[in-house]
């Protein structure tokens, strides 16, 4: 899954500070509406207004850029408006700045601005018409989109105390002042995600009951650690020893005081919820869920393709995927069966199994590291451009992992000085096996979300803010193969099975997502599909599932994505014959930034212009 993990869709941070950015961009589009090609000058400044302006209704992105100084460090201190009139004042920005990027005349620009301009026209115009259906958030070029305000992977619940944590920086007195307004509007940014959840009950768009039944109880930890300071006491605490002030006792006071409170009322509306919910697992069974799920599907996949040619096509890929692991399996023993019910005994084996409790999670962490390792120094023959690759693998919070997946993980700051992550759960170690693992670190890691982000932290703002769930989960699982192709697996055939088995896992995802959401199928027929088809870990595909009931389409966005990446290819590969080179052609992905598909195409003909040239 893509980072930064603070979702940058989310909403308003100071009123005044977005009114006055677009007032000034108002100018900016004056000047370029003479009916003449706008400048390089001229458009580069149009896509630094822009960013600001994204900027100023989602501060937290400001933060986790590491660009939280100068004139914007007022940002430092806030978080974004989750309230109704916070998203409805995004949505005005949106279609404001949408209009100014369609004003100007590209013809004049060179390739990458000219790309940068497309890139904002794309994502915005798809989150207002996100904006206009009565559901959840809207990812503003992010991949979070959810029909629900409030669940098991959702809320602000979850994103502050993690994102205070991470990404919120304290090395002077002024940072710990930021940490403390914000912990200070944390509260309120509750409450207004609390008013959006009483009109999402009263207009029925309430999730699937086993969703509520996890978010009320982790929502019960948060609220027993705020009243009691907890994490939000503790990171403030660990981070100030050497900066004199009362910063404990301060934060203690406001998350006792004020956030536990906010979320014990927060807490109230989801158990209302709950007393109205359903088992439908899927969006269809919510009002406008069908026409909510064309949108949703058409954000993740940055295509028009339907739920039964989204499902079709993960069947074919599952199909061909399990050809290549039958003789793997068979090699490593493994004779009877379908290609899941061995995928099954093999995660049984204890060869591949790490030890339970902290003794295997310190041996999952340590595994990880190893790989990577590994993985790096083949780099250098899958790219001629390198970046730093600059990460820390971290555990995720116990509190959030119930209802979190397996993994995720994004770049950091644009100056390096927050590096990427990738987070892991551990909440059993049962979650992850040895042939498995390797994979997961890939595309988490390097050459995965971490790597790839590096590359978009390098072009201008707007498009490191902008990021389009096909690109960047097909990138991922596009790096997991890039690793199988450098020879890592070639003295690890289980570790090739793992791979294969992953890429087989977004296959089913494809069949599963449109099953729930489009076929009907309950939660349970999801997760019997995963066991049984793909030999996938139970204790797994339970959070992923749901996952999919939280966020329909998204997972979607893999297995198209890397489809159509391999699709470029092969095309440059047949256009350009000997003058092919594996490095320019993943430098050109990369380096082109995060695009929708259709953008893509546009590089991979640019590169091949060039390399014919």
């Amino acid at each position: 899954m893509y980072g930064p993990m603070f979702s940058r869709r989310e909403a308003l941070g100071s009123i005044g500070a977005a009114g006055a950015a677009t007032l000034l961009g108002g100018c900016a589009t004056a000047q370029l509406a003479a009916g003449r090609p706008a400048s390089e000058a001229e458009a580069s400044a149009l896509l630094d207004s822009i960013a600001e302006n994204l900027l100023a209704v989602s501060p937290e992105t400001a933060t986790s850029l590491g660009i939280d100084k100068g004139a914007r460090a007022g940002l430092r201190s806030q978080l974004s408006d989750r309230s109704a009139s916070g998203q409805a004042r995004i949505a005005a920005n949106l279609r404001a700045d949408l209009a100014r990027a369609e004003a100007i005349d590209t013809t004049a620009l060179t390739f990458a601005t000219r790309t940068s301009v497309e890139v904002v026209r794309s994502a915005y115009r798809t989150a207002i018409e996100g904006f206009a259906l009565p559901y959840g958030d809207v990812a503003v070029g992010g991949w979070r989109n959810t029909p629900y305000v409030v669940v098991q992977n959702v809320g602000a619940y979850l994103d502050v105390p993690r994102f205070l944590d991470s990404d919120h920086v304290i090395a002077n007195a002024a940072d710990a002042e930021a940490y403390l307004a914000r912990l200070d509007s944390f509260a309120r940014q509750v409450d207004g995600e609390t008013g959006r959840l009483k009109s999402a009950t009263a207009r029925g768009a309430i999730p699937p009951a086993f969703l509520l039944d996890k978010a009320m109880k982790q929502m019960g930890q948060v609220i027993d650690g705020a009243r009691k300071g907890g994490g939000l006491v503790e990171s403030i605490e660990r981070r100030t020893k050497n900066i004199p002030g009362d910063w404990a006792s301060r934060a203690r006071a406001i998350a006792a005081q004020q956030v536990a409170p906010a979320l014990t009322r927060q807490l109230a509306e989801l158990q209302a919820q709950r007393g109205q919910a359903s088992m439908a697992a899927g969006i269809w069974a919510r009002p406008m869920g069908d026409e909510y799920y064309r949108w949703a599907l058409k954000t993740s996949t940055t295509t028009t393709l339907s739920p039964d040619e989204v499902h079709q096509t993960g069947l074919a890929n599952l199909k061909d995927l399990h050809g290549r692991m039958d003789p793997i399996l068979k090699s490593l023993g493994y004779t009877q069966g379908t290609v899941g019910a061995r995928m099954q005994a093999l995660a049984k084996d204890p060869r591949y199994k790490f030890a339970e409790g902290d003794p295997g999670r310190a041996e999952i962490m340590a595994f990880i590291q190893e790989r990577l390792a590994i993985i790096r120094k083949q780099l250098p023959r899958a790219f001629r451009t390198l970046v730093r690759g600059n990460l820390e693998v971290k555990r995720l919070p116990p509190e959030e992992e119930p209802g979190a997946p397996g993994a995720y993980g994004g770049a950091g700051s644009i100056d390096g000085s927050i590096p990427g992550k990738f987070w892991i759960n551990l909440r059993t170690t049962d979650l992850h096996s040895k042939y498995s693992l390797p994979d997961l670190a890939a595309h988490e890691a390097i050459p995965g979300h971490v790597w790839q982000g590096e590359y978009s932290n390098q072009l201008p703002l707007i498009r490191t803010m902008l990021a389009f769930n096909a690109y960047s989960e097909g990138w991922a699982l596009y790096a997991e193969q890039l690793v199988d192709e450098l020879g890592i697996y070639d003295d690890f055939p289980v570790g090739r099975l793992g791979y294969l088995q992953s890429v087989a896992f977004r296959a089913c995802r494809l069949v599963v997502d449109t099953g729930l959401h489009a076929k009907r199928w309950t939660r349970e027929q999801g997760v019997r599909f995963f066991v049984e088809v793909n030999g996938s870990n139970p204790e797994e595909v339970g959070s992923e599932v749901d996952r999919y009931c939280s966020w329909p389409g998204q997972a979607c966005g893999y297995k198209v994505g890397m489809n159509e990446i391999n699709h470029q290819r092969d095309r440059a590969k047949a256009s350009l014959g000997p003058r092919y080179d594996l490095r320019d052609f993943n430098d050109t992905v990369v380096k082109g930034g995060n695009v929708p598909l259709d953008v893509l195409a546009k590089n991979v003909d640019d590169y091949v212009r060039t390399a014919k040239a």
